[in-house]
């Protein structure tokens, strides 16, 4: 039976018939247009309260994720209760209005008694439902019914397009007004209707003042049987299913196929409804909350009480009404009569529909609409309301009867304006300001109370579009608004003042456009350059055009002229001219007259030069465009103009001009993110906004000043913003949630603009920015260009909003529903040549792209607009196209509102259905990369998860693991770890230097090994991880939680984490982490999520993020936290301390007398577990060896311990290796030796090894870390052997982020020795992997070693200030603000530069920057690099200190000499940091006058230089030394100035022409003598 029916709904009649009433199915065809046909039955007239105000909230909402499938799911639940319960009782529902119906029953005159006790029964029914009923959405539904029953006539009228039908009468009045005196859950007869009915039957209630009854109740005889009555009603029914038929709800759904039929059907239906249907599309497709415009059209009669009479009238008024709408793609949607007259209601932006200047068009549809039927004999007065705003545009009603209609708030405003003010055409105050029409066409109307309209705003009277006035005073561009600076346009505005130089000098004219789209800000450069314009030597004269003036001839002369002189018409020539002459006498010299010939054709000789300005150029009539083109050429003037791209080509004349050799095109582009940044600021009066914020209105504005302005807007409607003052305890305290609110803030002459204070702006408590929905107006500009799109590129660009911003090809193509790959690709080519999608080789190529701001200014010397693309010449550029689409792996959407715009319009249901399509395509992808090994980025994440999994997850999962080489289940083991104790490699009695020639060959072999002809072992590609990451990872979280599957969101989350962590980006770690943390805190139960070991990596990566941003105390806590949640407890008091570290001796000692080999290796979920304590005990160690505490040695000592021992559980050679490694640093923090047994244990385990696989990185990370370990502990030269081999290593693996770290390090070696050839290429490299890969920290290390050459090394390798310029530029950015040790450095050694030439102010500003980062501390040689020349800075200043306040220096210096000494003492400061710390000592004490110390420092400084091969700072001490205890002279104030005017370049080095002994020379001495004894 259900397969019948659903067969029967889904032929093209029944679905045709559903949109119709029986009425109109199983009546004649009508002949002739109008037509008019009579019977007699009863009206219900059912009026649902509730829901426009539920429309409102939806559309209001703040998040898309209230869309119009919850809206039209609600409706429908209790319009379907009420389409059911008619059809039951044998109506037939004629048409919906909005959110109510009328329903007929048609019968003979004689029935109407028995129909009426029917309809009354069926009514009463109703109201019992909806007391039954109660919405999800707490929606108080209300329903009011009017029955009348009488004499009907129906009306039959339309075009060739669309028929429509009326039912007209007094029984339609009768009904109309019986409903409006019914109250809530009232049943009201009109008066015929109580005069017809059975009344013996009814129990009624008069009511006051009116001949209509309400009715109570109905009170039967107790003989009365119910359903012998029903049935005898139903025989009056032509049409009710009887028979074998009677199990159907309605006789329509089985009609059968009849093409003739269908034809005339279709014509009742919309354009886009039949389109729907042919293309077997569901119902709710065209379902969607959307802007539009709405225009409800009244036509009172002067006679409307015969059909005859006034279907003429309204024919004539439908035809031409059809043909307006027609010309701007635009529908009427209803036609309904009641005693208001007949009223029209008209939709402008319904789907597939969008077009640009949409509420333009309605204003001038409305126009010609009132015009054409003021004309009409038979109308008395005509009324037309528009508004603008959203509203639900959907199919509602039943599976059996639906109609598609507008139901909204707009849509009543518009229909009471039309009530409210008859005769005249109005609009709300959001048409006005959309319309951008000059404010002199409209007329403020007074306010009235209109019902069921609580704030309507200002009412306004369209007064028509047409220009009637000759001379009328022109608009003017908008005003400019002082003190508020022009952004990001300084090129655009010299390049006017070079052409107006240009022009100025010269004798013929010159036409500056500034070309761009909507929004650019093109009106307010040419505010701009008016006002820098205003000259003694020049006038300017500024108009801004509109729409309406594009078809009057000379419009736009004529409103340029008569903005400046205010003319009236004058009848002749003379008068013109006498007119003219006399009031132009007091405005301009009489050598500008001659611009008036033309235009007012007068005769004046003289002629000269003037500027006009012209905004909306596009607007232009041709007439004009002639005049200006016959000007240019006889008359010198300069013509600034601004213009939107021609949407079809420009006049001749406009080409001409555009085309002249004097004409300078500039193509406006999109404003940088700094410059919006700064916008933004500016707007809401702060000192600065959150990170998250400015990325968020960097990218969904697209660089477009007013599509940012309105983001803005709607952020603040929904209160999204907080603007709060900075307190100085918020900025010493740190918690997770302000561990990144930094606040990107302008520039410092810009701050004047703002409010005083460090106030900023942030997101409120709970915003999701992700979800937020679009404003209107952008919601708009994204429909119209979706909506002008073919229907099969629609469905693709809606398919791919579902993915996301950026998304493989592939995945696109696994959600496409029946397209084939070439369709696809031909397809995207269109889309990408239309700017809707841009495709990419790689995610590396996405990233690059992304982060390249498009130049805001370009040059042309004529309009891109008139380099149309011919017919051959397009189709060999489309097919360019579809070979880059092939070649590409990535599509993006070049605007994010299109892809925000085009996902919301899906319905739940198939967002929901192609979201789990997707999950289920990505999941199978979820891993690391086969560079990396494969696995999940959690190590065994998936099999201590596989509880929490579904069947779906762990197909895909053993799939995964089958395609990585796993065995499933009990057969997968892994082979126990043997512990090294001897090997013929290193015997025991060998010395330091044997051993150190035995490693370095190894590793020399190994790298022969690894050479590009040994493919079997070396990877030829690139590590993927990143692209993994962005474009599998990052979606599936997406796509779970669109799934409301938050378990797998969450599993995913910590996945994308630990793969930032990877890759280095620790602020999108924090990012995803702060999501997890809000979904946590977003559950009602916590038990939901209690999982322990998915509960132990949140810590543990939340304590990773802290660590890496140098929060040690809470990092600790995290940690810690981890570990406990783990089952493996650190101790935290001295006695569970020491009881610990026994243990954990007596493990290692039975692991290394090798019982642990017997023992079974763990199971995939014990090392998962494991993974994440050796993880955890990683980080404890070096915590614990940052604090000089004195306890603190046996916590770090421990936490060290427990990580040998937890890799050794594992038997995972990678997790042994680093713990070894790990162990022989912090062993040699204490025991400083050249060669560790625990390096050796490393070397002998690494030489055992076969060398494929993962193997070969684990001997690139031994020699790495051994490498880094030398280097902080001095030996130079065995660190730069270590260092060159380990750089080559990853090289050949192709592991950019591991090389530059080496490189990092191995340049700072080479520094330290003076070796500046193989310094420089190691510089070459750092800056080739900053190019190539786009690696920010790779650059910003390029720059660090740059500035300490200059500092140090007496040469210049970059320029300072190009050091400089990186710095500015890329100190904000995401990734470097983690690497604190770098920013510290970089902003140190500015300080040193400036604090050299003593400028002290500006010293102060970078000073006070590396101050902040100074307690971020790392146990990292960046940071102690960093923290090295910081306190150079401060010592460099202490002088100056001691020149201002010398009753204070003694303190000072007391401080930085305890600050010194705490970086010496400290178990992380490596040795190689001690000669420059003890110079720094040494000059503090010779400041202090204490030159025995001072003389101590230094000695001990040169000891240390010489084994460690330290010649650089051996040099400088030697000529600090001399210059402090030989030298008598005075330092000169400007040393340092002098001294870089003449350093050399690296390029003058390296071609011999300087010697490299004469830069040694070239060293900053440090000065003493400022004051004689300043402490005496």
């Amino acid at each position: 039976m259900d397969m019948q029916k659903d067969e029967s709904e889904d032929r093209t009649i029944a679905r045709v018939a559903a949109h119709l009433p029986d009425l109109i199915l199983y009546g004649p065809i009508p002949a002739e247009r109008p037509s008019v046909m009579e019977f007699d039955g009863t009206l219900m007239f059912v009026d649902i309260s509730g829901f426009t105000a539920m429309t409102e909230k939806f559309s209001r909402a703040m998040y898309m994720d209230r869309g119009a499938e919850q809206l039209v799911g609600i409706l429908n639940h209790h319009l379907s209760g009420i389409v059911e319960t008619v059809l039951l009782y044998g109506g037939d529902i004629l048409k919906f209005a909005g959110d109510a119906l009328l329903a007929l029953w048609k019968v003979e005159r004689t029935q109407l008694k028995s129909i009426i006790t029917l309809v009354i029964r069926c009514s009463l029914k109703i109201h019992q439902l909806f007391r039954l009923k109660e919405s999800e959405e707490g929606l108080k539904v209300r329903v009011k019914i009017g029955l009348a029953a009488g004499h009907i006539s129906m009306l039959v009228f339309g075009d060739e397009a669309r028929d429509f039908f009326l039912v007209t009468g007094q029984t339609v009045d009768d009904v109309r007004r019986a409903q409006d005196l019914a109250q809530v859950n009232d049943v009201v007869l009109s008066p015929n209707c109580w005069q017809l009915c059975d009344r013996s039957m009814v129990e009624i209630e008069r009511i006051p003042d009116a001949r209509a009854v309400k009715v109570l109740f109905l009170k039967p005889p107790s003989t009365f049987n119910f359903d012998e009555f029903f049935r005898k009603c139903m025989t009056f029914m032509e049409n009710y299913p009887s028979g074998d038929k009677q199990n159907l709800l309605r006789l329509a759904c089985s009609l059968e196929s009849d093409p003739e039929l269908e034809l005339s059907l279709q014509k009742y239906v919309m354009e886009s409804i039949w389109k729907q249907i042919n293309d077997k599309q569901l119902r709710g497709y065209l379902s969607e909350l959307r802007p539009v415009t709405i225009m409800f059209v009244n036509l009172m009669f002067k006679n409307q009480d015969k059909a005859e009479v006034i279907g003429s009238a309204i024919q004539d008024s439908c035809v031409y009404i059809s043909s307006v709408l027609r010309v701007f793609q635009s529908q009427i949607n209803k036609v309904f009569m009641f005693d208001k007259g007949c009223s029209f209601l008209c939709v402008f932006g319904l789907p597939g529909e969008k077009v640009p200047d949409e509420v333009t068009h309605a204003l001038e549809s409305a126009v010609n609409i009132f015009d054409f039927c003021s004309q009409v004999q038979e109308i008395h007065t005509v009324s037309i309301g528009v508004t603008s705003g959203i509203v639900f545009c959907g199919i509602i009603g039943h599976s059996m009867r639906h109609e598609y209609t507008v139901i909204g708030q707009k849509v009543n405003t518009a229909a009471r304006m039309m009530t409210y003010y008859p005769g005249i055409v109005t609009c709300d105050s959001v048409t006005y300001n959309s319309s951008s029409l000059p404010a002199y066409l409209f007329k403020e109307l007074p306010k009235k109370v209109m019902k069921g309209v609580a704030d309507s705003g200002p009412i306004y009277q369209c007064l028509g579009l047409k220009e009637e006035v000759v001379f009328v005073k022109g608009d003017r561009i908008c005003n400019r608004k002082e003190g508020y600076p022009l952004l990001g346009r300084d090129k655009e505005l010299q390049y006017c003042q070079y052409s107006l130089e240009k022009f100025l000098m010269s004798s013929c004219s010159h036409i500056l456009m500034y070309e761009g789209r909507s929004g650019l800000g093109k009106s307010k450069i040419l505010m701009e350059v008016e006002s820098l314009l205003q000259d003694e030597k020049h006038r300017t004269i500024a108009i801004a055009l509109s729409k309406i003036g594009f078809h009057q001839n000379f419009y736009t002369i004529q409103k340029l002229m008569a903005s400046v002189l205010g003319l009236d018409a004058c009848r002749h020539y003379r008068e013109r001219q006498t007119s003219l002459q006399s009031q132009v006498q007091s405005l301009m010299d009489e050598r500008f007259y001659c611009i008036f010939n033309d235009i007012f054709r007068v005769q004046i000789a003289k002629q000269e030069r003037m500027i006009f300005m012209i905004d909306e150029g596009q607007f232009m009539d041709s007439a004009s465009w002639a005049f200006l083109e016959k000007l240019i050429q006889n008359v010198p003037v300069f013509i600034i103009m601004t213009l939107s791209p021609f949407i079809e080509l420009p006049c001749l004349a406009a080409s001409a001009i555009m085309r002249n050799r004097h004409t300078t095109y500039i193509a406006l582009g999109a404003m940088q993110p700094g410059d919006i940044c700064k916008k933004v600021c500016l707007d809401l009066g702060v000192t600065g906004i959150s990170t998250e914020l400015e990325l968020y209105l960097a990218s969904r504005s697209c660089g477009v000043p007013l599509f940012c302005e309105e983001i803005l807007k709607n952020l603040q409607q929904h209160r999204a913003l907080v603007c709060r003052q900075i307190e100085v305890e918020e900025k010493a305290n740190v918690t997770w949630n302000q561990l990144i609110k930094n606040f990107a803030k302008p520039t410092e002459e810009l701050k004047i603009f703002t409010l005083g204070g460090e106030n900023v702006c942030e997101l409120a408590s709970g915003v999701r920015l992700k979800d937020l929905s679009l404003p209107l107006s952008l919601k708009e500009i994204s429909l119209v260009q979706l909506d002008s799109m073919s229907l099969s590129h629609q469905m693709l660009v809606r398919c791919a909003a579902i993915l996301g911003l950026a998304f493989t090809k592939e995945l696109l193509f696994e959600i496409l529903p029946c397209w084939e790959m070439k369709r696809m690709i031909k397809a995207l080519a269109t889309l990408v040549e239309t700017n809707i999608f841009d495709c990419f080789r790689n995610n590396k190529e996405l990233q690059l792209a992304l982060k390249h701001n498009v130049a805001s200014f370009e040059v042309n010397h004529r309009s891109l607009s008139l380099n149309p693309t011919e017919g051959m010449a397009h189709s060999e550029e489309l097919r360019e196209l579809e070979n880059e689409v092939i070649a590409c792996h990535i599509i993006h959407f070049s605007r994010p509102m299109m892809q925000k715009t085009a996902y919301e319009l899906w319905l739940k249901s198939e967002k929901e259905a192609m979201h789990l399509t997707c999950a289920r395509f990505l999941e199978q992808n979820a891993h690391k990369c086969d560079q990396c090994h494969g696995g999940d980025f959690i190590p065994y994440h998936h099999f201590a998860m596989d509880t929490q999994l579904s069947s779906l997850d762990m197909d895909i999962i053993q799939k995964m693991a089958r395609a990585k080489g796993f065995k499933a289940g009990k057969e997968t083991t892994l082979k126990g770890i043997e512990i090294p104790s001897t090997s013929d490699i290193f015997l025991e009695n060998l010395s330091f230097e044997e051993i150190t020639k035995k490693i370095l060959s190894f590793f020399d072999i190994t790298i022969k090994k690894m050479s590009p002809s040994q493919e079997v072992i070396v990877p030829l590609e690139h590590c993927q991880c990143e692209e993994t990451l962005e474009l599998v990872l990052v979606p599936l979280v997406y796509h779970f939680l669109a799934l409301r599957q938050n378990n797998k969101a969450m599993y995913y989350i910590l996945e994308a984490a630990s793969a930032c962590l990877a890759v280095d980006d620790n602020y999108m770690a924090y990012k995803y982490l702060n999501e997890g943390e809000r979904m946590l805190k977003g559950r009602k139960k916590k038990a939901s999520w209690s999982h322990p070991f998915e509960s132990a990596t949140f810590y543990s990566l939340k304590g990773q993020v802290y660590y890496n941003m140098g929060h040690m105390v809470l990092a600790k806590k995290m940690l810690r936290k981890a570990l406990q949640l783990l089952n493996r407890d650190f101790p935290d008091n001295l006695i569970s301390l020491f009881i610990c570290n026994r243990v954990e001796k007596n493990r290692h000692i039975d692991y290394m007398s090798q019982e642990a080999q017997e023992t079974p290796p763990p199971g995939k979920k014990r090392l998962a577990e494991l993974y994440q304590q050796n993880a955890c005990f990683s980080l404890l160690w070096k915590i614990y060896s940052i604090n000089d505490h004195f306890h603190y040695k046996y916590y770090r000592s421990l936490a060290a311990q427990m990580e040998v021992n937890t890799a050794l559980d594992m038997q995972d050679d990678f997790q042994i290796t680093k713990a070894y490694l790990d162990y022989s640093l912090h062993y040699q923090m204490t025991y400083q030796s050249l060669w560790d047994k625990y390096e050796v244990s490393v070397m002998e385990l690494i030489s055992s090894l076969p060398l494929k696989g993962e193997s070969i990185e684990i001997v690139a990370y031994v020699a790495d870390t051994l490498g880094y370990t030398k280097f902080t502990m001095g030996y130079l030269d065995l660190a730069i052997d270590l260092g060159s081999r380990a750089q080559h290593m990853w090289a050949l693996l192709h592991h950019p982020n591991k090389r530059y770290k080496v490189l990092c390090w191995l340049g700072r070696c080479l520094f330290l020795q003076n070796r500046y050839k193989h310094l420089a290429q190691v510089l070459g490299w750092l800056w080739d992997l900053s190019v190539k890969e786009d690696n920010i920290c790779s650059k910003a290390i390029f720059y660090f070693l740059c500035l300490d050459i200059i500092l140090y090394s007496g040469f210049i390798y970059r320029p300072f200030d190009e050091c400089l310029e990186f710095i500015h530029q890329n100190e904000d950015n995401r990734i470097l603000k983690f690497q604190n040790g770098l920013l510290l450095g970089l902003y140190s050694c500015v300080a040193v530069w400036y604090a050299r030439l003593q400028k002290w102010d500006t010293f102060q500003l970078f000073f006070k920057k590396a101050k902040n980062l100074v307690p971020r501390r790392t146990p990292t040689a960046l940071y102690l690099q960093g923290m090295c020349s910081y306190m150079e800075a401060r010592i460099l200043h202490l002088p100056k200190e001691i020149e201002n306040q010398p009753t204070l220096a003694q303190d000072s210096c007391v401080e930085v000499l305890k600050d010194l000494n705490r970086l010496v003492t400290l178990n992380t400061t490596g040795t190689v940091f001690y000669p420059r710390l003890y110079h720094l000592t040494a000059y503090v004490c010779i400041l202090m006058g204490d030159g025995e110390n001072c003389d101590r420092f230094l000695n001990s400084a040169l000891e240390l230089c010489l084994p460690q091969g330290n010649v650089l700072e051996a040099c400088w001490l030697d000529m600090n030394r001399d210059w402090w205890y030989i030298s008598c002279q005075q330092t000169e104030e400007d040393q340092w100035r002098r001294t870089i005017l003449s350093l050399p370049s690296w390029e003058e080095i390296a071609s011999g022409k300087v010697n490299t002994e004469a830069i040694q020379k070239s060293k900053f001495l440090m000065r003493v003598n400022l004051l004689d004894d300043p402490f005496y």
